[in-house]
């Protein structure tokens, strides 16, 4: 009995034997071949296997990979590859970063095998754009799984067949065995249940049929619909439907590449739009509806940033966005500037600085002018006037008699004589008011002539200028870079999380304020009302505030008509529709963000559509495209802009000539104060005044100065 116990120990050994190393010398000259047909295509391989398979791989299979390097790994069996250890998960991050493009999954447990899937997927760890050889086995094929085969499409599956062994005492049957090699049905969407496409046969070392094993199927997707979601947001689509610039792509993929679109919006798209993280850890919206699988691919003002790209495959960029604010224009009405607006400040210094050094020149010249006459005038004559006090007796007295000083002066002095008639005749020049008379003295000449043709300059330009604002709209106060925006006494807010924390980590000083203020606001009317009312300022692609403030005017156009015809019941209604302010969109941009197309996460048509886009980019069509989007906006903009900067003239405008002329009152009443003052405390009390002899007094104060 143990005798007989041991020869059946002995039979099953030996025919265990036989199956393991016929099993390990097909599947060696199978990979063998399999590499064979496509080591002109792969960078590098990565091998991956258990301990069962580990003897697989023999000098053949190795030797067949003198040109091609390799990675392997040996996976222990109690190793979870849904969480692998850190020297697995190294090599398998360094195996992505090598780009290596093709792997060899040999593992016997099929459940292992999609754990691992599930890991690489989930982490990007592996580039499910490569080329996989996996054992055939029914745990990879259950409809939780499904989703893997949508993305990892460049699989094949070896599936043994035909290997049976009859022993007896004397001899023993082989039958050869043969290999089914399938792959996953794309583009075909897999249904309920994963059929698998048929390949290939390998039977007796060779492949039956010439058919290529990792075929392009991304090049042509036969017809099948995609699924596109999308929502109503300018340029990416119009109020009219999805008809604009990245549908236009989407028509152009789809002829090339041969699908149909079928495009949609996400449940309640006008709220939730990009969509956002609700308290389970899923998303809404445009998101949510790329993780959960329901769509292939997003069509959206996506931005080509790492919160994206976290979430979704991002294509090439196709275009550039400038990125900015929509801010209130300033009530404060600079009317009463108009006198000093044609000017900017340093002309103003420039003209102030000539005008008074002109007139102390003038004086200058004037006396110098004085000193050479009076120097060369006749000598004075002495009188004797007699003198006669009260009980005293008489005395003479010499005084010396000047001759009238006009007699001395010249012809003309008198105008720049006294220091306060310079500066009131050089003022009067430049108010293109003539002189009285003529000054003496060729230097006052010349400088009168030379100074004449500077005031005619300086005058032609003011009014120029003047001309040019009266006829102008009023200039308006708006904020246009990020400075001013940051000293603005307003809140700033925009659409998402993502975008307030991309503020506060910007490596600009005026960017983190902003940050630091800004708001998260996913209503956008009630963003355009606070707006109008001075109180925010929305952040978004250029083109989408255009549209805002379009949309904006034309609803207050139509808002206005219907108050007109109701004003007796309306007025307060009016009034408050004054006091909103215009929109603005500041020139500054905050940044030229690229643009992008989202595709689920690990998703095979990526490549193929960067290449098509290449070309589109290229061939000038998505800036033509643009073009047409927009178009229908900025001749609505410029509509608006013809209507409101009509050249009227009102009395809003001369404000500016209202301010001088109170400023004036203002300085006459206040003189003409202080002469009363003067008048009432000084000169009623000086003991020479009399009221019915003015003349004494003025002659007294003369002979004081005197």
């Amino acid at each position: 009995m143990l005798k007989l116990k041991s020869n059946i120990f002995s039979t099953s050994n030996l025919y265990n034997y036989y199956k393991l190393t016929f099993y390990k010398e097909d599947l060696e000259h199978l990979l063998t071949s399999i590499i064979a047909k496509i080591t002109d295509n792969i960078k590098c391989l990565a091998i991956i296997n258990d301990n069962v398979q580990q003897d697989i791989f023999g000098g053949i299979f190795f030797r067949s990979l003198s040109k091609v390097p390799y990675y392997k790994i040996l996976v222990e069996d109690k190793e979870d590859l849904q969480s692998p250890n850190y020297h697995t998960l190294s090599v398998i991050r360094h195996i992505k970063r090598s780009s290596c493009n093709a792997y060899i999954l040999l593992i016997s447990n099929g459940e292992k095998i999609t754990r691992f899937l599930r890991f690489g997927d989930k982490y990007r760890v592996i580039d499910t754009r490569a080329k996989f050889i996996i054992l055939h086995d029914h745990h990879l094929f259950r409809s939780d799984l499904h989703y893997l085969w949508k993305k990892i499409v460049n699989v094949i599956f070896l599936r043994q067949h035909g290997r049976h062994y009859e022993l007896g005492l004397f001899r023993r049957k082989q039958v050869q065995p043969w290999y089914d090699i399938s792959t996953v049905p794309f583009p075909t969407p897999i249904r309920k249940i994963f059929i698998p496409h048929r390949l290939n046969t390998w039977h007796q070392g060779k492949f039956q049929l010439d058919n290529e094993l990792f075929k392009d199927k991304t090049s042509n997707l036969k017809g099948e619909v995609l699924r596109v979601v999308t929502f109503k947001h300018i340029p990416g689509t119009t109020e009219s439907g999805p008809k604009s610039i990245r549908v236009d792509i989407l028509w152009t993929l789809a002829e090339v590449m041969n699908f149909k679109p079928n495009v949609y919006e996400a449940q309640f798209a006008d709220l939730e739009k990009w969509g956002r993280k609700q308290l389970n850890g899923s998303y809404s919206g445009l998101i949510g509806e790329i993780q959960n699988g329901n769509a292939d691919m997003a069509l959206g003002n996506l931005y080509y940033t790492p919160y994206y790209l976290e979430l979704m495959d991002l294509t090439k960029p196709y275009t550039t966005e400038c990125l900015t604010f929509l801010t209130p224009e300033a009530l404060t009405n600079n009317s009463w500037m108009t006198l000093i607006l044609p000017f900017k400040p340093l002309m103003w210094a420039a003209v102030i600085i000539a005008m008074a050094l002109a007139g102390f020149v003038f004086y200058a010249l004037a006396n110098y002018y004085h000193y050479i006459v009076t120097s060369k005038s006749k000598p004075t004559k002495k009188k004797i006037i007699i003198v006669q006090e009260k009980n005293k007796k008489v005395k003479f007295k010499p005084v010396q008699e000047h001759f009238e000083e006009e007699q001395f002066e010249g012809e003309g002095l008198y105008l720049f004589s006294e220091l306060s008639n310079a500066i009131l005749y050089t003022y009067s020049m430049l108010l293109m008011v003539s002189l009285p008379r003529f000054p003496s003295g060729w230097s006052l000449r010349m400088l009168t002539g030379w100074f004449w043709l500077y005031c005619i300059l300086l005058v032609v330009a003011y009014r120029a200028s003047m001309t040019a604002i009266l006829a102008n709209p009023a200039p308006r106060i708006t904020i246009d870079t990020m400075e001013q925006l940051v000293d603005a006494k307003i809140t700033c807010g925009g659409w998402g999380e993502e975008i307030k924390q991309s503020f506060l980590t910007s490596l600009d000083p005026a960017g983190q304020k902003i940050g630091l203020k800004f708001e998260v606001i996913y209503d956008i009317d009630e963003a355009v009302d606070r707006i109008a009312k001075g109180e925010f300022a929305y952040y978004e692609n250029f083109y989408y505030l255009q549209y805002l403030r379009v949309k904006r005017q034309v609803e207050e156009d139509s808002q206005q008509k219907e108050n007109n015809t109701h004003a007796k019941n309306n007025n307060q209604e009016i009034k408050q529709q004054k006091e909103k302010r215009n929109l603005h969109i500041m020139h500054d941009c905050v940044i030229h963000m690229p643009i992008s197309l989202g595709l689920i996460k690990n998703s095979p048509l990526l490549t193929r559509i960067n290449k098509y886009l290449q070309w589109i980019i290229e061939a000038g069509l998505v800036k033509k495209w643009l073009n047409d989007a927009i178009k229908k906006i900025i001749s609505e903009e410029i509509t608006e802009e013809k209507q409101n900067s009509k050249a009227l003239m009102n009395l809003e405008k001369l404000y500016g000539a209202i301010v001088a002329l109170g400023i004036g009152y203002f300085i006459s009443i206040c003189i003409l104060i202080g002469e009363i003052i003067h008048w009432q405390y000084f000169v009623k009390k000086h003991p020479y005044y009399d009221k019915y002899n003015m003349t004494l007094y003025y002659k007294q104060k003369k002979l004081l100065k005197k």
